[in-house]
């Protein structure tokens, strides 16, 4: 799957960051994105809590710094589709990649907090109605974007009659699924995966998980390596080597940025990683020598690693 967003144009290795979005953290945040534009990040990363009153709104702060910014794309990761009704949706991402020239990727997620979720007024389903809606969800975004006829749907969940479509193509759309279920869904409509509770390719959850996608997308005909691996890592990045970069049980910590480039290169090259969306440790901020790290010293050799042994 290529990626028609800004800096993310194709099948090469992504880096992103993820930030905070209290209100009280707006300058901040547009002071980081601008810097990660400018160091030649592909992505900036948000979550989306619509729920929580002393954050920022998800898809009002990309489109913001979307427009303040000229090569990075935008993606909450991941959107909180209960409260975001897929038509609405599909509007609001193609919009968003007609006024930023494709700088948008559609992260999707079938909703997990729920009495949080039911609390805004959004009827509350069972986790498998969620996952049905999800998939639904994708399908019908997809439908309304690219121009075409009009669009009839009467879905289970999701009703629109003789909608026309945005002249626009929908964004590559890359989900946070984490059980057999959305997996599945996963690998017959979307583009990308990002593993949930940070897992990375070392994990048990990885190792179970992506059999799942991949089974999924060839049942539909589809070839598995359409949907790419993009991973939320939270780690450090030391000024020395680490006598250790992982936990004794198997968790990645960090490290210099050589014990970073080596680690992430055979991620790609071993284990199919596409992406990887630096989170710093806990619930810390970025901070600036970390982000400035990760764009211009770790990001620039792992590309350059990999290119050298795909030839």
């Amino acid at each position: 799957m290529s990626v028609t967003t800004g800096s993310v144009t194709t099948r090469r290795v992504v880096f992103g960051f993820g930030a905070h979005t209290g209100v009280d953290e707006a300058p901040e945040l547009l002071r980081m994105v601008r810097q990660a534009d400018r160091d030649g990040l592909d992505l900036f990363s948000l979550s989306d809590h619509p729920y929580i009153g002393s954050r920022l709104d998800a898809y009002a702060t990309i489109g913001f710094l979307l427009g303040r910014t000229e090569h990075i794309a935008g993606y909450a990761n991941v959107s909180n589709l209960p409260t975001r009704p897929a038509p609405m949706l599909s509007r609001t991402v193609t919009t968003l990649s007609a006024l930023s020239e494709g700088r948008v990727v559609l992260g999707m997620g079938a909703g997990g907090l729920w009495e949080r979720i039911a609390s805004m007024g959004v009827e509350r389903l069972t986790p498998g109605q969620a996952v049905e809606a999800f998939e639904e969800a994708i399908v019908l975004v997809r439908k309304l974007a690219g121009g075409g006829a009009p669009v009839t749907n009467h879905g289970r969940y999701y009703r629109v009659d003789g909608v026309e479509p945005a002249p626009v193509a929908a964004p590559p759309v890359w989900t946070g699924s984490v059980g057999r279920r959305s997996l599945a869904a996963t690998g017959r409509v979307a583009d990308g995966w990002i593993p949930g509770h940070a897992a990375d390719w070392l994990s048990e959850r990885y190792r179970e998980s992506r059999p799942v996608i991949d089974e999924a997308a060839a049942a539909v005909g589809r070839a598995p390596e359409e949907v790419r691996t993009v991973f939320n890592l939270p780690g450090r990045i030391t000024d020395r080597p680490l006598p250790a970069t992982r936990t004794p049980d198997g968790t990645w910590v960090g490290g210099s940025v050589g014990q970073w480039v080596e680690e992430l290169t055979g991620a790609v090259l071993e284990h199919g990683a596409a992406g990887f969306t630096l989170f710093p440790p806990g619930h810390e901020a970025q901070d600036d020598t970390t982000l400035a790290r990760w764009a211009r010293d770790v990001a620039p050799a792992v590309r350059e690693a990999v290119a050298k042994e795909r030839g």
